[in-house]
């Protein structure tokens, strides 16, 4: 794995710590902030806290990918993108990526200023999107899904399940680095709840080190997902903070370098607790 990734002017030290990517929804509909920060005042006034919470990436989303969401036209994806990433670009110092499938709005989101695409279909929904992706030289997550947020909720069997994540991930490494994405740009994404059942998710938490063999660093989306909402019998989203925070901190313990996070204080104090103790002082 290459050791470090530089962001704009940040360089990301694979290893060393866990790093924060903060979740920002520009939707009206997504699982847990829906319509909070769908104006630009309210997702600049947010991200700016989550800047001051010390949040390394501003992950920025228009199309929801919650279980049977709805897809949007390409125009209302872009028409929820582009304005929000023109005003933080202004005012945001920190890298920002753009949670997209779609090759255009990749390529738009950048011209605007973004800095990374994450794909949660890894590149598989739109066959454009590596090779733009690798004409634009940014980094890239690729994340491992079955199916699509329409369906994925009936997608979930396995025969070996943390194989067929590696394997689809391999292949989506090898097809992106075929058309001209480096390496060291690819950061992979094993889909927590995209796909997985209740006891698969937790499986790929135990699991999680089995990816490191990829040699790209890993990100892990566990916030505020289902799985804690069933595990604390807890409905509400938004009171999930704790849960969160003992996934997260699994997710640490066993390899996970960024985490994809919406309550960005919180996390950050036990990404640096996490990091004290299960990583080596560099």
């Amino acid at each position: 794995m290459s050791s470090q990734l530089i962001i704009r002017d940040r360089c990301f030290v694979w290893g060393q710590r866990t790093y924060l990517m903060g979740v920002l929804n520009v939707t009206p509909d997504s699982f847990s902030d829906g319509g909070l920060f769908n104006n630009s005042s309210a997702a600049l006034a947010q991200a700016q806290a989550m800047v001051d919470a010390g949040v390394d990436i501003i992950d920025v989303g228009g199309q929801s990918t919650r279980p049977g969401a709805a897809q949007i036209s390409l125009a209302e994806e872009l028409d929820r993108v582009l304005p929000i990433l023109e005003v933080l670009r202004g005012r945001i110092s920190v890298p920002i990526s753009v949670d997209t499938t779609r090759a255009n709005v990749a390529k738009a989101a950048i011209e605007a200023g973004a800095d990374i695409i994450n794909d949660i279909s890894g590149g598989t929904f739109d066959l454009e999107m590596l090779p733009t992706v690798a004409s634009l030289d940014v980094p890239i997550i690729l994340m491992h899904i079955q199916g699509t947020p329409q369906t994925m909720q009936q997608m979930t069997n396995y025969q070996d399940l943390m194989a067929e994540i590696s394997s689809f991930l391999a292949k989506q490494i090898l097809a992106a680095t075929d058309v001209g994405i480096d390496t060291g740009k690819i950061i992979i994404d094993p889909g927590i709840g995209f796909g997985k059942n209740y006891a698969q998710n937790l499986e790929i938490f135990r699991q999680l080190g089995q990816l490191t063999g990829l040699n790209c660093p890993i990100l892990v989306g566990a916030s505020r997902k289902s799985f804690i909402g069933r595990i604390l019998n807890q409905p509400d989203p938004q009171a999930r903070a704790w849960g969160t925070a003992a996934a997260c901190c699994a997710a640490i313990a066993h390899g996970a370098d960024v985490l994809r996070v919406h309550d960005v204080p919180e996390m950050r104090d036990v990404s640096l607790v996490a990091d004290a103790l299960w990583r080596q002082p560099s």
